[in-house]
């Protein structure tokens, strides 16, 4: 996507440069090079807005949406004009999304999500509710298992569930990447590309019933990221260790141990590292300023004061009081300071 301003590789483009009359039609010139051809049609063609902002990765795209209610239509013909042969995962992010294509009819509310094709006709109406539609597009691999040989049409313009699992997973990273793209340098971008691809395959051969037949590596980099989702949620619990997490992932300590092998860190050093990362964030926030700091170590896990002043001090070259009075004597005056906290 060529843009018109970004931050790295997020690259932002929208309507604000372009004159009113001609918004709508830019808009859908935009969507015909950067997805695939469409026809547009909107009742705020005076009014019409429109921002994207995409994230391109090594296998896939991630593309960003907030624009003002349209209908779009993709015809036998416009597939006969262009088709990337792409298949996209689209996560309704506000406002409400009817979908249909093939034999499905999704309706989609905010957090749903659903697959489309480029290959096949397409109706899409992004409904009227008096506010900006948000969603973000997910352009996956088609020579990935599952979507090769077109298995995965099986669940076109079908809602795909989103609350458990690799789909609960991949809404969050979605709905966060564009932002997390912008402090990532190029290893770690193409890493998370990565992690998304497992998360969206493995959620679609679940859905399919074939996810035995998923590569070895795909299925243990979206175990992966759920178990590094279940420690940033459990990061309080003084009882979080490798013998928990691995129980309630059914499997054993070794392979989750194993799992972690090609990790820059063990299990247990993640954990402290995520736990030290939130004390650090809570002793440099002004709004915390009278919470002790055996308060914020218990908060995370760290119920002896004693282990975590020296596993702080290990990390940051500092103790945690130290750090503390050294973030309040660098706030503004106290007036400002007070009026954060109300």
């Amino acid at each position: 996507m060529s843009g018109q301003g970004g931050t790295g590789p997020v690259v932002t483009v929208g309507t604000d440069s372009v004159p009113a009359p001609e918004r709508l039609g830019w808009w859908s010139e935009m969507v015909d090079h950067e997805v695939m051809p469409v026809a547009v049609h909107s009742a705020h063609t005076a009014v019409f807005r429109g921002r994207a902002e995409a994230v391109e990765l090594p296998h896939s795209q991630v593309t960003a949406f907030d624009f003002s209610p349209i209908t779009a239509h993709r015809s036998p013909a416009h597939i006969r004009r262009q088709d990337p042969e792409n298949y996209y995962l689209l996560l309704v992010r506000d406002s409400s999304v009817r979908l249909e294509q093939a034999r499905g009819v999704a309706c989609l509310q905010a957090g749903d999500m659903a697959l489309f094709s480029t290959s096949h006709p397409l109706a899409c109406e992004f409904l009227d509710h008096g506010r900006q539609t948000r969603l973000t597009l997910m352009r996956l691999p088609r020579p990935v298992p599952p979507l090769a040989g077109g298995q995965a049409d099986r669940l076109l313009a079908e809602p795909l569930p989103p609350r458990a699992g690799s789909a609960a997973l991949l809404g969050l990273y979605l709905a966060q990447l564009p932002q997390t793209a912008r402090t990532c340098g190029p290893a770690e971008l193409a890493r998370l590309g990565a992690i998304g691809v497992d998360l969206a395959v493995t959620l679609l051969a679940a859905r399919l019933g074939v996810q035995d037949t998923l590569p070895t590596e795909t299925r243990n980099a979206a175990l992966l990221a759920r178990i590094n989702a279940f420690i940033d949620h459990h990061l309080g619990d003084p009882e979080l260790c490798p013998a928990a997490i691995a129980a309630h992932h059914h499997v054993s300590v070794r392979t989750l141990h194993l799992l972690f092998h090609s990790e820059p860190e063990t299990v247990s050093a993640r954990i402290r590292r995520r736990r030290l990362e939130h004390c650090h964030a809570d002793l440099t926030d002004p709004r915390l300023r009278r919470r002790s700091i055996s308060a914020i170590a218990a908060r995370w896990g760290f119920l002896r004061p004693a282990d975590f002043s020296r596993a702080f001090r290990a990390a940051y070259g500092v103790a945690p009081r130290e750090l503390r009075q050294a973030a309040l004597r660098s706030l503004p005056d106290a007036r400002r300071v007070a009026r954060s906290d109300k």
